[in-house]
């Protein structure tokens, strides 16, 4: 599996839990709670990925600055999930309508992020590096994944 494809397979599983968790009612306190741990665990997995190894290798495959702000503002909007959003939430009564609303913030923070990635990154990425780096690239992203899932469980 390729770098991409191990990554739109994550962003699926993404979209899957963070639009099952804003759709939960405030009755649905222990889902909430569940969800939200499943979430936190698959994006930081996700985003350690992202940040130790594909964005390095786009980096150092582009000479254009454009790429390297495309790159920031992605660890910044991994940033504002993990250590604002998500610690938010972990603070705040599952049962109550403001988590409703981070819950629809923190589905909306990803959505917007993924599409970036898919629409503007990933066709930028499989421009600039070849098909065999993506491959090997996607080889060592999935031995990290599962290393971290590990450590996660």
């Amino acid at each position: 599996m390729d770098a991409i494809t191990l990554l739109r397979e994550d962003h699926k599983l993404l979209r899957k839990l963070s639009e099952e968790l804003a759709e939960t009612t405030e009755r649905a306190v222990e889902t909430r709670k569940k969800l939200l741990v499943r979430l936190e665990t698959e994006l930081k997995a996700h985003t350690t990925i992202e940040e130790e190894l594909f964005y390095p290798a786009l980096l150092d495959a582009s000479e254009d600055i454009e790429d390297a702000r495309m790159v920031a503002e992605g660890i910044e909007e991994h940033r504002a999930c993990d250590k604002k959003v998500i610690p938010d939430m972990h603070h705040a009564d599952p049962g109550s309508i403001a988590y409703s609303g981070q819950a629809k913030v923190l589905k909306d923070y990803i959505f917007h992020h993924l599409k970036e990635e898919e629409e503007e990154m990933f066709p930028k990425a499989r421009d600039l590096i070849g098909r065999k780096e993506l491959q090997d690239l996607g080889e060592r992203m999935l031995a990290r994944k599962k290393e971290l899932l590990g450590e996660m469980a």
